[in-house]
């Protein structure tokens, strides 16, 4: 049985996530509920829970605030929020588990299966809530968690080189550092990237504008990366890419 506790100041989202819990998640229970960032901490330390559902936006302190706390974060979280750009980006950055309200109970049972999952592989939830309060006291977040088979690699944004669709798969090409093949397809790491800094010359690349070395025109034209590989560009993205360069050169 895993032990939760929801922490949220908006009794009807605690209410909705209690039974929800309640009707479909017979082996969780909910040990304790919390309105604001100081009795979740209190609530936390005291029944030491599996994991948490814990509201980004309350008063006397954000969850982010309470998550910084607490002597030692030994517990999973799924984040509970209202929509949010950038907030929803961190979470993606940093592969962390949220719902956004109002509460869909498939998006919820999803999370906790997620949660069930990592309890299975006995993956420590640390890293991913560190990398995740790294990146939002960051404006633009430095380091990207990649899910796989064995656990989450951890990279830093700045290393990437680039990305290679393989299927409904991406091959990640890291500087010093091997090859990862990731179960995202391409389209989203283009989404979760920003766009000043990555661009997709070609429908199989994502390349990292500052490791590009060299463009070369001939033979339909290509771009030289900071490897040694090259990636072809496509010709109606020529003057796009060579535009973003002069941006980038003259930041």
């Amino acid at each position: 049985m895993l032990k939760a506790i929801i922490i949220d100041d908006e009794p009807d989202a605690v209410l909705s996530i209690e039974l929800i819990i309640t009707e479909y998640c017979t082996d969780v229970e909910i040990i304790g509920k919390a309105h604001s960032a100081i009795d979740g901490k209190n609530q936390i330390i005291t029944k030491q829970p599996d994991f948490i559902f814990l509201d980004i936006d309350m008063p006397r302190g954000t969850g982010f605030d309470m998550l910084e706390m607490l002597p030692e974060i030994n517990f999973d979280v799924i984040f509970v929020t209202a929509y949010s750009n950038y907030a929803i980006k961190a979470f993606k950055y940093s592969a962390v588990d949220y719902i956004l309200k109002p509460i869909d109970i498939d998006e919820l049972l999803n999370s906790v299966k997620n949660i069930k999952k990592r309890k299975q592989k006995e993956n420590h939830p640390n890293l991913n809530l560190d990398i995740l309060l790294k990146n939002i006291q960051n404006k633009a977040p430095k380091t990207i968690a990649v899910p796989n088979s064995a656990g989450i690699d951890f990279i830093e944004i700045k290393n990437i080189i680039r990305f290679k669709a393989e299927g409904s798969y991406t091959k990640i090409i890291i500087s010093n550092q091997d090859n990862i093949l990731a179960s995202k397809n391409l389209k989203e790491y283009q989404e979760l990237l920003p766009d000043e800094e990555f661009f997709r010359p070609h429908n199989s690349h994502l390349i990292n504008l500052y490791h590009v070395r060299r463009y070369v025109q001939k033979d339909g034209g290509y771009i030289e990366m900071s490897d040694n590989s090259t990636v072809p560009m496509s010709r109606r993205k020529k003057d796009l890419f060579l535009k973003k360069m002069n941006n980038l050169i003259n930041k």
